[in-house]
């Protein structure tokens, strides 16, 4: 079994996309905005939803998703350099929304699927551990309701609907755009 010789994802990819938001006037609440910072997310999500594939199809053996996982993980969740505090915490919210996605990918690839409870109650019991602020196991039922997304369970953003913003709602968000790389990896160009 050889890895193929594809690169999943790279870091010059990572580093076009921040070149783009420091070159943009970014506002949050515009809606041109908010789709770049979403792109960038999906993109990500969908270079990991490639990794799942190529394991799940046998094009990959483990200990090689998880090499590729660790490495695009080291590029995306390292402190961009920017000036503008703004855009930093912009771009943080978008790699907070992401250590979830590769938390439930690397426990997939370890442990297969969390099978003790529904998506939802993995959500729910999340919610409960944030608010306890034992943010640890917060981080891992979210990522247990992640594997079970990786798996084809649908999962409803309605389950966040009344849930005080957190970082709970940023890793769910971070699973909703694995769930659409999942269905539909198509490429988000970087210069679009």
């Amino acid at each position: 079994m050889s890895a193929p010789e594809e690169e999943f994802y790279s870091e010059e990819r990572w580093q076009n996309w921040l070149d783009r938001l420091r070159d943009e006037d970014l506002d949050p609440e515009d809606e041109d905005s908010a789709r770049l910072l979403l792109n960038l997310q999906d993109d990500v999500a969908i270079a990991v939803a490639k990794i799942l594939k190529a394991y799940d199809e046998g094009d990959v053996d483990q200990e090689e998703a998880l090499e590729e996982l660790a490495d695009i993980r080291e590029v995306v969740l390292s402190e961009p350099d920017f000036a503008d505090e703004d855009k930093l915490m912009l771009v943080d919210g978008v790699q907070t929304s992401l250590v979830c996605v590769f938390y439930s990918a690397e426990q997939y690839l370890a442990d297969g699927v969390a099978d003790e409870a529904s998506l939802a109650e993995y959500v729910e019991a999340a919610v409960e551990a944030e608010a306890e602020e034992d943010l640890d196991r917060a981080l891992g039922l979210t990522a247990c309701a992640g594997t079970r997304v990786i798996d084809g369970e649908e999962l409803d953003m309605a389950v966040i609907e009344d849930v005080e913003y957190g970082l709970v709602t940023e890793w769910v968000n971070g699973l909703d755009s694995l769930q659409s790389a999942l269905s539909d990896p198509e490429v988000i160009e970087d210069d679009d």
